[in-house]
């Protein structure tokens, strides 16, 4: 490994960090939105259960326990369960915008880790064959093989470690990406059926009150 970034010159170096830098983030963007991630379906299940039988506390002490940006979504809206369906749809609306910016945090790193790593192994390319040219112009156009080799090796494998960090960052991207619209979608979803179900409870409420 060492020799291979001897020989790749000082480029090899700056693919290497990219690589080092573009699995950290895979990592720690897998791990958070593992932790992100909640059965949306099993939750709100509970909680309409809860809703229909008037027991609100409950409801939000159980999305205050329940982890990830959809019950705070939830949550939002069940603290202020006797509000308006337009301000309950507000809130559970504001409650996901603020959520997203955490969901995406360090996905442009990835991503930009994914397009500048292949121009670095190109910018090696190119620097490596014109080492070639020089070696060739400084012997008056004859050159030995191995002379020319070493320039030659040099560009193709700033070329080809380019791309083999490159194809993996930008796989990685792709995946935490749909994970993120995933959990964007739970969010939604979450925000649509908590107002649905308040404010469902809440005209069974005044038609009981009424009659």
């Amino acid at each position: 490994m060492l020799e291979l970034l001897q020989k790749g010159g000082p480029l090899m170096w700056i693919i290497l960090l990219c690589s080092v830098v573009a699995l950290g983030v895979f990592f720690e963007r897998l791990l958070y939105l593992h932790k992100a991630s909640i059965r949306v379906g099993e939750l709100l299940g509970g909680l309409s259960l809860l809703i229909r039988n008037g027991r609100l506390d409950e409801a939000l002490g159980e999305c205050s326990a329940s982890p990830g940006p959809a019950a705070r979504v939830l949550q939002a809206a069940l603290l202020r369960p006797k509000a308006e369906r337009k301000i309950l749809q507000s809130l559970t609306a504001d409650a996901a915008i603020l959520e997203i910016p955490k969901l995406e945090r360090n996905l442009s790193i990835l991503a930009t880790l994914a397009y500048i790593t292949p121009l670095v192994g190109l910018l090696g390319t190119i620097l490596g064959l014109l080492d070639a040219f020089l070696v060739l112009s400084s012997h008056g156009g004859y050159a030995t093989a191995a002379e020319l080799s070493r320039g030659v090796y040099e560009s193709l494998l700033d070329a080809a470690s380019g791309i083999a960090v490159a194809i993996p960052a930008l796989i990685a991207h792709s995946y935490l990406a749909s994970r993120v619209n995933d959990i964007i979608h739970d969010m939604e979803r979450a925000g649509i059926e908590i107002v649905n179900l308040l404010v469902d409870a809440g005209e069974r409420q005044d038609h009981s009150a009424n009659g």
